[in-house]
């Protein structure tokens, strides 16, 4: 059992189990009914998503002082009590069952799933490939 960080919108793995999309918006140009068919999301859950500012932080980031603000800042916000909770959450059930979160990013270097990951496992979460 594990939980996978995945580019929303990317192939299923076979296993995979629920995918949970931590993005702020849907997919645009998408009916809602098509979000799983797609390979998008089954279930949109953007609480794990970066602040709208935050978000522009990332995106305009081009150096590594910048990228690490961007990190600092969503580190913060996750670590708000909500979003803690939900990381445990998301830990325990990565020991019971095997589901994936993501974004549309298209590097995961680049993009707030890789911080994600990050804290998915100091959570305790199994975290698989």
């Amino acid at each position: 059992m594990a939980v996978r960080v995945v580019r929303l919108g990317s192939p299923r793995a076979p296993g995979e189990g629920t995918r949970i999309g931590t993005v702020r918006r849907p997919p645009r140009g998408v009916p809602k009914t098509e979000f799983a068919a797609q390979d998008w999301y089954d279930v949109w859950f953007p609480n794990l998503a970066p602040d709208p500012e935050t978000v522009k932080l990332g995106q305009s980031a081009e150096t590594p002082a910048q990228w690490a603000a961007f990190k600092k800042q969503y580190r913060r916000e996750m670590a708000a009590a909500d979003a803690a909770r939900t990381l445990d959450l998301l830990a325990a059930l990565s020991q019971q069952a095997n589901f994936s979160v993501g974004c549309y990013c298209e590097d995961e270097q680049r993009c707030h799933r890789s911080v994600l990951r990050e804290l998915l496992r100091e959570h305790g979460a199994l975290v698989g490939d």
